[in-house]
C-alpha cells in the first residue's frame, strides 16, 4: 500500500516536471521566434530606408539634367545659345531621360514578379545572335570607360528556348555591370558554350573589383547595395542582378557568382537544354520576397 502511494506520487511528480518543461521549451521557443521576427522587422526596415534613399537620388539626378537643361533651351529666344551648346543640353536631357526610364522599368519589373504577373513569350531563339546585339549596345559604354569587350562563341552552339527579348534583358543587366565595375584598361570577356545536356552555359568574365562573398549574397538581394552610400563610385537601383537572377529561374535555368575582392567576377547563365524546358510557375521560379509593401 506504502509502495503504491509512493508510486503514484513519484508518477504525479515526473508529470509535473515534464509539464514544466515543456512549457520552459516553448517559452525559449517563442523568446527566439520573437527575436528572430524583431532581426528580420529592422532588417526589412533598414532595406526600405535605403531602397527609399537610393531611389529618391536616381530619379532625383536625371530629372533635375532634364529640368535644368531643358530650361536653358527655353530661354534660346532671349539668349542666343550656339549649336554645340543646344546639341550638347539636347543629348544631356536625352541620356538623362533614358536614364529615368531604366530606373522605372527595373521598379515595373520587380513589381511585376513579386507579383507572379510576369510572363514569357517562349520560342527558339538563337543564344549568339542575342548576345552579339547585347554586345554592340554596349561598345559606346566600353569605349568610353576604356574597357575591352571581347565575346567567345562556340561553333556548336545549341539553339535555346526562351523569350529572346527577357535573354537579352538578363545579360545586358550583367555585362552593364560587368563594364561599370571594371577599371579603365579591364577587359570583359563573354563566353558561350554547348552544356552535355544540350543547353547553353554562357559565362561573363571581368577583371573588376570584384566581391566577397557576403557581398555577393547582398547584390543578389533586391533593392540591395553592395555600396549604399551616397558617395559610391557607381550609380545603380541594386536590381540588375536580381531581375537577371529571377528571369533565368523562369527559364528554368540557374545563375552562378563565383567573384573574389579586387580579382574579378564570372557570372555563369546556366540555360537548359530547348527540350527540357516547361512552363514555371512565377512563385515557384522566383527567389523574390516583396520588401517595399
Amino acid at each position: 500500500m506504502l509502495n503504491g502511494a509512493f508510486g503514484n506520487k513519484s508518477n504525479s511528480l515526473m508529470n509535473e516536471y515534464a509539464s514544466l518543461l515543456g512549457d520552459a521549451v516553448l517559452r525559449h521557443r517563442a523568446r527566439v521566434a520573437e527575436h528572430s521576427a524583431r532581426i528580420e522587422a529592422e532588417l526589412a526596415s533598414k532595406v526600405k530606408s535605403e531602397f527609399i534613399a537610393n531611389m529618391s537620388h536616381e530619379l532625383r539626378t536625371p530629372l533635375n539634367t532634364v529640368i535644368g537643361f531643358s530650361k536653358l533651351l527655353t530661354e534660346h529666344e532671349r539668349r542666343r545659345l550656339p549649336d554645340a551648346d543646344i546639341i550638347e543640353y539636347a543629348t544631356l536631357i536625352n541620356d538623362a531621360a533614358g536614364h529615368l526610364l531604366s530606373v522605372i522599368n527595373d521598379i515595373l519589373d520587380i513589381s511585376k514578379i513579386q507579383s507572379g504577373k510576369y510572363t514569357l513569350d517562349s520560342r527558339e531563339v538563337n543564344v549568339e545572335e542575342i548576345i552579339q546585339a547585347c554586345i554592340n549596345s554596349f561598345r559606346l559604354m566600353a569605349s568610353e570607360a576604356g574597357v575591352s569587350v571581347t565575346p567567345q562563341i562556340a561553333y556548336d552552339l545549341p539553339v535555346a528556348r526562351g523569350d529572346a527579348v527577357k535573354l537579352r534583358q538578363i545579360f545586358t543587366n550583367i555585362v552593364s555591370n560587368a563594364i561599370k565595375f571594371t577599371p579603365r584598361g579591364g577587359s570583359v570577356t563573354i563566353e558561350a558554350l554547348r552544356t552535355n545536356t544540350g543547353g547553353v552555359t554562357v559565362l561573363i568574365r571581368d577583371t573588376g573589383v570584384g566581391m566577397t562573398a557576403e557581398e555577393v549574397k547582398v547584390a543578389l538581394t533586391p533593392f540591395g547595395q553592395v555600396d549604399a552610400g551616397r558617395a559610391r563610385w557607381r550609380e545603380g537601383t541594386g536590381l540588375g542582378l536580381p531581375i537577371a537572377k529571377a528571369l533565368v529561374e523562369l527559364h528554368g535555368g540557374q545563375i552562378e557568382i563565383r567573384s573574389k575582392k579586387g580579382e574579378g567576377t564570372e557570372v555563369a547563365v546556366i540555360l537548359p537544354s530547348r527540350n527540357s524546358v516547361s512552363a514555371i510557375p512565377i512563385n515557384e521560379a522566383s527567389s523574390f520576397q516583396s520588401i517595399v509593401a
